[in-house]
Order: C-alpha cells, then structure tokens, then sequence
C-alpha cells in the first residue's frame, strides 16, 4: 500500500497554516468581547436581592471571558418581571452582548421559551412571610383572614403564589402591586402599609434582613414544598394539605421553577458558539473563589445548574399533561 511522507516544506506548510488557525479562532473570540461591554438586564430594581446577585455576577463573569469584556447591571424593573423578559426574548441585541437575570416563574408564560439557558444561580423554594403585628400568623388563619402582599407585578412570583393558593386552597390572600423592588416590599412592611410578601426570597431575606429573623420580626406561615425545612421545622410544607391529584400535579409544575431560582439566559438568535462560550464562563464563575468568597461575604446563598441542565428541565416541565400547562398557564394568565 503506498504511503504519503511529507517533505519537510510540506510538514512546515501544514504546521503553520495550523498555527494561524489556532492563532485565528483565539483571536476571534478574544477580538468579539475585546473593547466591548456585556450588559446583564435584571428584572426589577437594583435593590434587594436581584440586584445583589447580579452585581457580584458582573464582577466576576468579565475575568473567564476572553477580552475580558467591561460589565455593567442594568434595571428593567415592571409588569412584574415581564418587561425585562420581554426585552430580552423580542428586542435586545442577539450577538451576546445581553443577557439577563430574570424571574424563575416567566418562562412558564405563554410565548416565552426559546432564549439560551446559560445557568441559574440558586433554587429557592417558595415561602409566604409575614410581619409579626399582622394579623394572620399560621396556615389556619390563612384560610380565614384576609392579609395583604407586596409585588412588584403580574410576572412574578410575589402574584402567581398568592393567586395559585387562593385558587388551589381558598386562601384569602389580596395582592398589593406597583413596587419596583423587594426592598420596597420590605419597607412596607416595616412601616405597616402591608402584612407581608410571598415569593422565593428566602433565603436572600435572611442575609439581608438577618436582624427580623432573630429578633422573631416574620413569621412563615407555609412554604411551597414538598416537606419541611429542617430550619422552619413548625412551618407546614403546602402539599401536605393536597387531597387531589390535579392540585398537586399544578403545584409540581409550578415548583420546578424553585429548582431554578435566578435564571441567567442569553436572548434567543445569540449565535451557538458564544452561548457556549457564556455558558463556560458562567460556569466558571460559580466555582470561582473569588466570586464564592463573596456570597459567603455577604450571608447570601448559591446553589447553581447548568444552562444545558435547565434547557433539560425545561422540557421535562412542559411534558406535563396538557390540562396541568392549561391550569397552570390560567393561573399566570390572569395576574
């Protein structure tokens, strides 16, 4: 059999002509974000808990990406999460020099899949938390007493729990929209103009207001799980009050979304290659020291999941029976 044995002009062709391929593709990665700024959109205001994760997020993500690009947090508080959402998935620019940080219940609304998951950074799952003077203080009286939560629009989560535990359990539960933020919802609650908030802000509420846990300022009625936290042990988990199989189904659904609290995503059209690319660098900001250095700094919380993760999560999420979706979706609809 005849075989080919490069000359020494042919090896050093090939060799080179590698060279600058290689040389090429760093470049082109390097060349994109070089001089560039990556914008990270979040869906509410730049205080409270959001506006906390996203900013130590654009100090660290920069430094994994090649051209190590400048990073700047950008608020697009309103309709409850959904103006952020909407930007993101119909207008923002597609070359990969957006992404944003958006409420964990928003991909469930109607015509919002499509966008590249890039990770979250934290499952969190859902608490109703109320002031000490307000009137209700357990589960029982939930479903007797009218109180009042915060929200900051019909895309979050501050509605859809209340709206799907007044649906699902009679609870009374009377929403107060129109604030930008938590940290405004928490004001409000210290001055006495509400009775609470619901949503999955727990664990960004114990490091930012460790003092009310403490001083035993809130109490936790219920939270949205399947059983007990080990540090909530006399607050009942919701599923223990499910006697129907369709109820639970609709609250199973509508907890996979705890799973992936602050999902981080690039608009859809962002070419495959650079979503790996902030995939990767996403990645690596999770496990940076430097980045877990500060989240331990400041009492805050990780738990994140890949971006390949979600988008499989995802789909798992919508291969629910269609009239769980439908009731779902209804529930999201009308808020």
């Amino acid at each position: 059999m005849a075989r080919w044995v490069p000359t020494l002009a042919g090896t050093t062709l090939l060799l080179l002509a590698a060279v600058q391929a290689s040389h090429g593709q760093a470049q082109g990665g390097a060349d994109f974000y070089q001089g560039k700024t990556l914008r990270i959109v979040i869906s509410t205001g730049v205080a409270g808990g959001f506006g906390e994760y996203a900013r130590l997020l654009s100090e660290h993500i920069g430094k994994h990406i090649a051209g190590r690009p400048h990073v700047i947090v950008q608020s697009m508080p309103g309709a409850g999460g959904l103006l952020a959402a909407n930007f993101l998935y119909a207008s923002a620019p597609q070359g990969g020099t957006t992404i944003g940080i958006i409420n964990s219940t928003v991909p469930f609304a109607p015509g919002q899949q499509g966008s590249a998951w890039l990770g979250t950074l934290d499952r969190a799952e859902g608490v109703c938390t109320l002031w000490h003077t307000a009137p209700v203080k357990t589960w029982a009286d939930m479903l007797v007493k009218e109180f009042t939560v915060g929200s900051i629009g019909a895309g979050s989560e501050m509605e859809l729990y209340p709206a799907m535990l007044n649906k699902l359990f009679l609870t009374r539960i009377k929403v107060i929209a129109g604030y930008k933020a938590g940290s405004d919802i928490d004001l409000a609650m210290e001055r006495g103009e509400l009775d609470g908030r619901c949503g999955t802000h727990l664990t960004s509420f114990k490091a930012l207001h460790p003092a009310w846990f403490a001083e035993h300022k809130i109490r936790v009625p219920v939270i949205i799980a399947e059983r007990r936290r080990a540090d909530l042990p006399d607050t009942p988990a919701v599923m223990e009050f499910v006697r129907h199989e369709s109820i639970r189904a609709q609250l199973e659904l509508m907890m996979v979304a705890q799973n992936m609290d602050r999902p981080v995503l690039a608009p859809p059209g962002v070419p495959a290659e650079r979503v790996t690319e902030l995939r990767a660098a996403f990645d690596a900001t999770m496990a940076d020291p430097a980045f877990r250095a500060e989240i331990d700094k400041r009492s805050l919380h990780i738990d994140p999941m890949r971006g390949a993760d979600m988008t499989a999560a995802y789909a798992k999420a919508f291969a629910f029976p269609p009239e769980i979706i439908s009731a779902v979706r209804d529930v999201m609809g009308a808020r």
